[in-house]
Formats: structure tokens, C-alpha cells, sequence
């Protein structure tokens, strides 16, 4: 089943408080999603596997560890996810990034993809999905499809915040995803917005609103 782990440090809710502020601009807003997804990103990549090596340090050599060479993949949903992938990169650098653009169709409201760019390697790493918002979860449900049809086996998604309604579809579609978010906000309002949430990220983060 899948697990929701709420990233509930004090520097990732400070953040988040004026990551949420109506008064906290673009620049600062860009800035604010590049640190919580580097926070984020450091819990995410707990189970990293890890190998040991001899290190010779200034006084003696040392037994110590690296990471086990495990491929790692970002892929952000568009446009919002963008945002967060320089904070993760500055901890992952070696990761590729993939890219989905998503839209709604207007006689469904399903999502479906416009845009898919991913590594050509992707059966051979471990990704993570990153976008800000997990509201109705319907994006995050396709591009998780997207990624299982391209050979995927081992994914993650990472948000900033999340709607309980989001967590469930995403849950009964893909129970094999872990989520890792940093709060879980109340509800969906009428409009398929979180509430309290934080507005539209993808507006907030490039000043379109």
C-alpha cells in the first residue's frame, strides 16, 4: 500500500508559511519552492542504498560510504513542477530530467499528455514526480501511467502540499507510489482549488496571474 509521508520539520513549515503568504512575490515564491523541494528531497531519498569504500584521510584511512549507483530520475509536471527541479538537482545532480505536459480535456476533464520527453533509460531509474499542487490528483494519476508504460517500476511523488482527495486517487490507482508532501491542507473547493492552500502555484512561480 502506498505511504503518505508528511514532511513535518520545522524549516519545511516555516517555508510554507510564506510560501502560502498572498503577499509573498514571484521571486520569492521561486525561491521559497527551490528550498522545500531540496528539504523534500532529502526524505525522499532516505532509502538511498549505499556501498562501502576505503577513504584515505589526512590522519588514517577510513571505511566509509557512497551511494550504491542507483539511477535516479526527476520528472516534473508542467509547467508548475519546473519550479522544484533545481532544488532537487542540487542535491541529485546526476539525475536525468524527464518532462509530461498535461491538459484537461474539456468533455471528459480527464488529463491528457501533450508533451513527453523522458530518459531513454528510464526502466533503469528510480523517479520522482515532482509538482507542487496534489489536488484532485488526476495529473499525478497520468503521469504515473505515462511513466509505468515506459518501463518504470520504482517511482515517488513529491508535493508541496496535497488535498486529502488527491492522496486518495493517487492511492487507489497507484498503490505501489509513495507521497511525500509537506502538509495535507483540509479540502477541494467547487473550483479544484486546495484549500487553504496556496493559489495557483504555476501563476505564483512565474508572475501569470
Amino acid at each position: 500500500m502506498s505511504i503518505v509521508h508528511v514532511i513535518d520539520h520545522p524549516l519545511v513549515q516555516h517555508k510554507l508559511t510564506f510560501l502560502r503568504d498572498k503577499n509573498t512575490g514571484s521571486k520569492e515564491f521561486r525561491a521559497l519552492v527551490e528550498e522545500l523541494a531540496m528539504l523534500l528531497t532529502y526524505e525522499a531519498t532516505r532509502d538511498l542504498p549505499l556501498e562501502k569504500v576505503q577513504t584515505e584521510t589526512p590522519v588514517a584511512v577510513a571505511t566509509t560510504e557512497v551511494l550504491a549507483g542507483k539511477k535516479l530520475g526527476i520528472v516534473p509536471i508542467l509547467r508548475a513542477g519546473l519550479g522544484m527541479v533545481d532544488g532537487m538537482l542540487s542535491l541529485i545532480p546526476a539525475a536525468k530530467v524527464g518532462h509530461i505536459g498535461l491538459y484537461r480535456d474539456p468533455e471528459t476533464l480527464k488529463p491528457v499528455d501533450y508533451y513527453c520527453k523522458l530518459p531513454s533509460d528510464i526502466e533503469e531509474r528510480d523517479i520522482i514526480i515532482v509538482d507542487p499542487m496534489l489536488a484532485t490528483g488526476g495529473s499525478a494519476v497520468a503521469a504515473i501511467d505515462v511513466i509505468k508504460r515506459a518501463g518504470c517500476k520504482n517511482i515517488k511523488l513529491v508535493n508541496l502540499i496535497a488535498a486529502p482527495e488527491g492522496i486518495k486517487a493517487v492511492q487507489a490507482a497507484h498503490d505501489d507510489v509513495d507521497i511525500y508532501v509537506a502538509h495535507v491542507d483540509d479540502y477541494l473547493n467547487d473550483h479544484g482549488y486546495i484549500v487553504p492552500g496556496l493559489g495557483d502555484a504555476g501563476d505564483r512561480l512565474f508572475g501569470t496571474k
